[in-house]
């Protein structure tokens, strides 16, 4: 991913940015002929045209600044959201084989703050660099008009700025990766916490997990303050360039034949144009933070799919509403170089409720994987009633597939919205249902607002039972006709868990249902249970009926 090109709203956003800039130059330097030239006290009415002229550069400035930011951040919010649909999509056939031991925070990091690093680089680089530019080149050649000697001084100084540019931006790249991963690891071991502080209160954990936050927002703050090092280097120098300018335009004015007032503005000049210039080392530091940013995107978006449509593939169409799935010496794996199921031969009948039983590590979840197609066999076949899922469509196979992972995300939004996102065509007698059968509907009936209800981080509360039964009313309002269930009921207590499993069992209707447990929850509840086991590099299966 690059930072964004010069587009057409980026340069006029950059030409009314310099205009805005040069008028800020103007309104000092005219400010100054005013009061030398008003302390020779002339007739008032000599005064007028500077008069007007200070008003005229005055307001100038807002103005030109204010379409400025209308104009460049509209630009960027464009870009925003075309980058931000871009991104995700890219990132969806990525899930989960791709993403590797990324954790959400990481991942989170990476197309919200990496990508808007990106993205805005148009306004924090592209435009201050288009603006100060285009002020500074006005600055020297007006300035060059008057006195040649004093433009050239401009013109040096102009000069001295981009190189401490180069310079900053060269300080800051250095920096910037430590910074950014820095900031990564603060995100992800905050979401460690957070997202277990149940759990850590229960074992006495506490102490040591806000231990670890403190650690690495230390290891920031340290990073940070090298970074600051740099950038305030990059400041003085530009501080120390115009103090040299103005002391040699003073130099070069001092006993010349020009009057008082002209000699104001030529020793002002570069006093305007060095705070015009000082924008430059924030915009390369910008740069450097978006090429950073963009380096740890491509990272992650630049890889390719686990699973992907083979050349030819059509829709894949059942010959019955729930259909028959069969697995034959399938053996798959998360590395190509590695093996972590099979190779398996397991048959599931339409309507069966299947329990998946084993140590961490014996394939269990890498099953679910291969059968919802997050994941492709490396060997063996694996068909659909009959057809071949592999060399199907990716989408018409994942279409039969609802997935309740061990921790379902509650978003912020209504009981409604979250529900929608599994059923966008079903209307609100269809929602209710769904969270009846998953065993909300008391839960829903003292809801203030109901469906209109909000829930989620700026909403009402939701405990881990009403989680994990949201999720599972989910998977039910989409209608898909199998229901893939990987430890749905993790970290809830045995009762609560064995009514959840009790009630989804119960409400599924005819569909399938493959449940992946580790603590036996609802073992008596399914008609057979695969129990999976490691032997040498892959996982094999054994098979019982339950009971």
């Amino acid at each position: 991913m690059s930072t964004p090109v010069i587009s057409r709203g980026l340069l006029a956003a950059g030409l009314l940015g310099g205009v805005a800039t040069a008028a800020g130059i103007a309104l000092t330097t005219t400010s100054g002929w005013l009061i030398v030239r008003a302390d020779q006290r002339p007739q008032i009415l000599t005064l007028l045209t500077a008069i007007v002229a200070v008003r005229a550069f005055g307001l100038a400035r807002p103005v030109f600044r204010h379409w400025e930011r209308l104009r460049s951040h509209d630009v960027a919010l464009g870009d925003l959201a075309r980058e931000r649909t871009r991104t995700y999509a890219s990132l969806i056939p990525l899930t989960p084989a791709r993403l590797g031991s990324r954790g959400r925070a990481d991942v989170l990091t990476g197309v919200v703050d990496d990508l808007s690093d990106v993205v805005e680089a148009s306004v924090r680089v592209t435009v201050p660099a288009i603006s100060a530019l285009v002020a500074g080149v006005l600055a020297a050649a007006l300035t060059a008009a008057v006195d040649p000697r004093v433009g050239l001084v401009l013109a040096g100084m102009l000069l001295g700025a981009l190189l401490v540019a180069v310079l900053a931006d060269r300080l800051e790249t250095r920096s910037q990766t430590e910074v950014l991963t820095a900031r990564a690891e603060v995100a992800r071991v905050a979401q460690l916490v957070s997202g277990h502080s149940d759990e850590l209160r229960g074992i006495g954990g506490t102490a040591t997990a806000t231990g670890w936050l403190h650690d690495a927002h230390e290891h920031l703050r340290t990073c940070i303050a090298r970074q600051s090092s740099g950038r305030s280097l990059s400041a003085a120098m530009v501080l120390v360039i115009t103090g040299a300018a103005t002391l040699a335009a003073a130099a070069l004015v001092t006993g010349s034949d020009t009057s008082a007032p002209v000699r104001a503005i030529l020793v002002l000049a570069p006093v305007a144009t060095g705070e015009a210039l000082g924008v430059l080392t924030d915009a390369t530091r910008a740069l450097a933070r978006a090429r950073a940013s963009a380096r740890r995107l491509d990272a992650l978006l630049d890889q390719d799919p686990a699973v992907a449509d083979q050349p030819g593939a059509g829709p894949l169409r059942p010959r019955q509403a729930v259909p028959r799935l069969e697995l034959t010496g399938v053996t798959a794996g998360w590395l190509p170089t590695r093996t972590d199921l099979g190779p398996l031969d397991l048959t599931i009948e339409p309507g069966e409720r299947l329990a998946v039983t084993g140590p961490n590590g014996s394939g269990k979840s890498t099953l679910l994987a291969v059968l919802a197609r997050h994941l492709d066999p490396t060997g063996g076949t694996y068909t659909i009633d009959g057809q071949d899922a592999t060399g199907s469509d990716v989408e018409s196979v994942r279409a039969l597939f609802a997935v309740v992972d061990d921790e379902p995300h509650v978003f912020n939004g209504t009981v409604r919205a979250n529900l929608a996102l599994a059923a966008p065509g079903a209307d609100d007698a269809e929602l209710v249902d769904a969270l009846r059968r998953a065993g909300l509907g008391t839960w829903l009936a003292g809801l203030p607002d109901g469906l209109g209800t909000r829930i989620g981080g700026t909403g009402r509360g939701v405990s881990g039972g009403e989680r994990a039964r949201l999720s599972i009313a989910r998977a039910v309002a989409s209608g898909r006709p199998i229901i893939l269930l990987d430890e749905p009921v993790a970290h809830l207590d045995h009762p609560t868990a064995e009514s959840v499993v009790a009630d989804l069992l119960t409400h599924a209707g005819g569909r399938s249902v493959i449940m992946v447990t580790h603590d036996g929850i609802g073992l008596h509840r399914v008609d057979r249970v695969v129990g999976m086991r490691t032997e040498g590099a892959g996982s094999h299966a054994e098979e019982r009926v339950a009971g």
